[in-house]
């Protein structure tokens, strides 16, 4: 019996031994055949903008991989305005704010600082990346109808989504501003294009902004950040933002691009809620278009002389959220939607393409 059972013992452990091994020579032909690009590994996530990017979905670009550390910089005077740049980048209202001690030093109008919307310091895809922005300026924009400077466009954000005042292009924060700018154009190309520039793009529903829904998915989705009065929170004991108010006293004013709906469901899809990315959004276009319509239906502050913007009216976005117009649609259309039909009068009538 025992030589029995020491042949039977054997024999299993033999088996044992075969399958290991031959399991092991079956993951070796196929990390073989993988490495030689027998298989494809497929991401099952498609939207809109891996369509308009086809290259984007393993990287924007290896332009955002780049040292964009300012603590890397070394004691030069060259690097001190950099790195004082980007302390007014992402800690905008200690030097700038409301708050900051010293009333000649108050250009901005509320708390929020640059890097609430434009995410990482500037270096985050589809967060309106400032990589590169440098080499796109001077650049006409249709909301002056004018070619403007960096500097008039800096102006435009501490008017607008600072609900400010502008500075002077030679104070020392504008120069650092620039500096800072300048130094994260290091590694962009002539052109100053770079993938992942600007915002996702958002197929639009064809029908007007659900605000229930919207508010809805406000509370399920955004309070936890932004709190369910909108006004988000700082980091303890600072002037600054970790989550910036939505609307009210303290956020962007209704001049500011973020208050078009198309412009903030953008936004919204490739980055929030914070941490998300164009890779793997959390909601869907219809989730995030009707939640930038309830954001932006909610009160804010109210910039004066709206009504001298776009002095061609022609070059105004569809989703503008004041008037004038030049077509019969209402303001309501203009902030809730539908978009299309308005897009497509302008392609009728004036023969002007409009996706926004």
């Amino acid at each position: 019996m025992n030589d029995f059972g020491n042949q039977k013992g054997i024999h299993v452990l033999v088996r044992v031994i075969i399958t290991f091994f031959t399991s092991v020579v079956i993951l070796l032909l196929l990390l073989l055949f993988y490495c030689l690009g027998f298989f494809e590994l497929k991401n099952e996530y498609v939207d809109v903008t891996t369509e308009l990017y086809p290259n984007i979905r393993d990287s924007p670009s290896d332009i955002y991989s780049q040292d964009y550390d300012v603590s890397n910089l070394d004691d030069s005077e060259e690097s001190a305005i950099i790195k004082y740049g980007y302390e007014v980048f992402v800690n905008t209202p200690n030097y700038i704010g409301p708050n900051n001690g010293k009333d000649e030093m108050i250009f901005s109008g509320n708390n929020l600082s640059c890097n609430n919307c434009h995410l990482l310091a500037g270096t985050k895809a589809f967060s309106a990346p400032l990589i590169g922005v440098i080499n796109r300026f001077p650049q006409y924009r249709g909301r002056e109808d004018k070619i403007g400077t960096i500097e008039e466009r800096i102006h435009g954000c501490m008017e607008r989504s600072m609900n400010g005042r502008r500075m002077e292009d030679n104070q020392k924060e504008m120069k650092a501003l620039v500096g800072y700018l300048t130094w994260l154009n290091r590694y962009a190309p002539a052109d100053g294009k770079i993938e992942g520039e600007g915002f996702v793009k958002v197929e639009l529903p064809n029908r007007a902004v659900n605000l229930q829904n919207g508010e809805k998915i406000f509370n399920n989705t955004c309070v936890e950040c932004h709190q369910k009065d909108g006004q988000g929170v700082r980091f303890e004991e600072s002037l600054v933002y970790q989550y910036p108010p939505l609307w009210g006293d303290d956020s962007f004013n209704n001049g500011a691009g973020m208050t078009r709906v198309i412009t903030a469901a953008e936004f919204i899809k490739g980055n929030m809620p914070y941490g998300t990315s164009y890779l793997s959004p959390v909601l869907t276009d219809e989730e995030a278009y009707d939640v930038a319509g309830y954001i932006n239906q909610q009160p804010r502050p109210e910039k004066s002389n709206l009504e001298i913007d776009f002095p061609d009216l022609l070059k105004k976005p569809v989703s503008t959220p004041y008037p004038p117009y030049v077509d019969s649609f209402t303001t309501e259309q203009h902030q809730l939607g539908p978009f299309q039909p308005i897009m497509e009068y302008y392609l009728e009538n004036y023969g002007v393409k409009k996706s926004k």
